[in-house]
């Protein structure tokens, strides 16, 4: 087995056409709902944001709260609060109050511009708000939220929204929804392989082995507990790995005639258990 890992760098034309069309939109942006997943909430921010978004408020909206490792997660929630950020962690499909609050902060954001509106005359408007984020964080939920239907395609892969479209909520807020983006050369491969395995770069150009072995390195890293937990695993000797893949094959019946491992079932399962939080509450980043 390498031990290397080959580097994982997605940028589909989509994305650099989604990042024109806001630079030509911007001005026409009240606020910036930046989405991010609270499991890899370092990886998952998009590191470019600033020269998208110009000078424009925003509000990064932790998703997916419910499954992360919170003590951890809030370590980095309040290092980007003290940078400035304005933070919100939420469970998208459980918090009845999430639209609620979502408004109220975006209210309080924007009272200045509200303020100068009145100054002149002008009756406060609704609120214009751009939803970014890379793919699969939750961005499409949360207009299902905002929207009180559905009004946006979900699915557990990224690149299912295509480009830019306006959704009016009421007489309180209009969203701009746009395509899940990354950046055209993704530095630092820790984070790029925390995207893959948490379905914010397509599997399909994604080493499985490479990335089966970087989720069983962090969580043997972070939480060992959690791997015994589900598969039984006391300790994992990376110089020899087979000796766990068997174990989690025999444990998942992923075996060949009862005695091979199955390489590509045993790589889908560790990858599957983690994105269906099987392998536990988890935060892969650390400040």
């Amino acid at each position: 087995m390498s031990e290397n890992k080959a580097n994982i760098n997605w940028y589909p034309g989509h994305m650099a056409k989604t990042k024109r069309e806001i630079n030509e939109m911007i001005n026409l942006i009240d606020i910036v709902y930046e989405v991010i997943d609270s499991r890899i909430p370092i990886s998952s921010k998009i590191v470019d944001i600033d020269n998208l978004i110009k000078d424009k408020p925003h509000l990064l909206i932790m998703t997916k709260y419910d499954l992360c490792d919170k003590k951890e997660t809030d370590k980095i929630v309040k290092y980007y609060e003290s940078l400035g950020h304005i933070v919100l962690c939420c469970d998208l499909l459980k918090d009845k109050t999430i639209v609620k609050q979502i408004v109220l902060k975006s209210q309080d954001i924007l009272k200045d511009m509200n303020e100068k509106r009145r100054e002149k005359g002008l009756k406060p408007r609704s609120i214009r708000a751009l939803v970014v984020g890379v793919p699969n964080v939750g961005k499409s939920t949360l207009i299902n939220r905002v929207v009180g239907k559905k009004a946006a395609s979900i699915g557990d892969r990224p690149g299912v929204t295509k480009s830019l479209s306006w959704i009016r909520i009421n007489k309180d807020i209009e969203l701009l929804d746009s395509p899940g983006i990354l950046w055209p050369k993704i530095e630092n491969q820790d984070h790029a392989y925390n995207l893959a395995a948490l379905s914010s770069i397509k599997e399909e150009i994604v080493d499985k082995e490479a990335l089966a072995i970087h989720i069983l390195k962090k969580m043997s890293t972070l939480y060992p507990e959690y791997l015994h937990e589900r598969y039984g695993i006391e300790r994992i000797d990376f110089d020899d790995i087979d000796v766990t893949l068997t174990s989690i094959a025999t444990k998942c019946g992923a075996l060949l005639r009862g005695v091979e491992i199955d390489y590509d079932k045993v790589y889908a399962v560790i990858i599957r258990d983690l994105k269906d939080n099987r392998l536990g509450n988890i935060t892969f980043d650390r400040m």
